[in-house]
């Protein structure tokens, strides 16, 4: 058994440097998803949590509907389904080019339901004295909410925000269900050309060093932050 490990990590092993070179096109692209969606899902989040919020009952039946779908159902399944989509259900051919695409709307929309429900549960947990002081110092709707309830709203979710955020770095590998050359997809081919264990290796010390920068991140933020305590 440990003669049949070592020979899986080192038959046909390229040097380290050769395949830090190999996978750093994947990198970018796992580096690529995560901005992106972050950038995108966050503020259509709090659309979205406006939307549960709202006082139409059909807007919030629409909304909940949504949040309940993007939770209840696998973040795989929902890239296959946007990407084979169109396809399937109008008959339009689709391009490699729309893989990304594709990616990243099914990555946006998901996450979007989850930092929603976040961000609800923020807003939602704010004595409602302070928006009726607001009211009597003559402030408006949306400059309560801008300068007194969302900066303690962000602290207060900033957590949960946070396990989310790491969660994504790891997700992005879900990109492979499309054929997407990815970092995790790089690192399984590597692997199975060379037969060895250590672009496999290589990946899981990126990921791990991505979420170790995220949290300091994060944590930087919850700092600066916790005047609001």
């Amino acid at each position: 058994m440990t003669f049949g490990l070592h020979y899986i990590l080192t038959a046909t092993s390229l040097p380290l440097n050769v395949i830090l070179e190999r996978m750093s096109d994947g990198m970018i692209e796992t580096v690529k998803i995560f901005v992106i969606t972050l950038v995108l899902s966050m503020p259509l989040a709090l659309l979205v949590a406006f939307g549960r919020m709202s006082r139409f009952l059909i807007l919030r039946w629409i909304v909940n509907a949504y949040i309940s779908i993007m939770r209840g159902t696998p973040l795989m399944l929902q890239v296959i389904a946007i990407y084979f989509g169109p396809y399937f259900l109008f008959g339009i051919s689709i391009s490699s080019e729309y893989k990304f695409t594709a990616i990243i709307i099914a990555f946006v929309v998901n996450y979007a339901a989850y930092f929603a429900e976040i961000y609800r549960s923020g807003i939602e947990s704010m004595p409602r004295g302070q928006y009726e002081a607001a009211h009597l110092l003559g402030y408006s709707k949306v400059k309560t909410f801008t300068k007194i309830i969302w900066p303690q709203v962000f602290k207060r979710i900033l957590p949960s925000v946070t396990n989310e955020v790491i969660c994504l770095v790891k997700d992005t590998s879900l990109a492979f269900s499309v054929s997407y050359i990815e970092m995790f997809s790089l690192a399984k081919q590597l692997a199975s050309s060379t037969a060895s264990f250590t672009p496999l290796l290589v990946a899981g010390v990126f990921y791990y060093i991505f979420n170790a920068v995220v949290a300091w991140i994060m944590n930087l933020l919850e700092k600066k932050y916790s005047y609001y305590q």
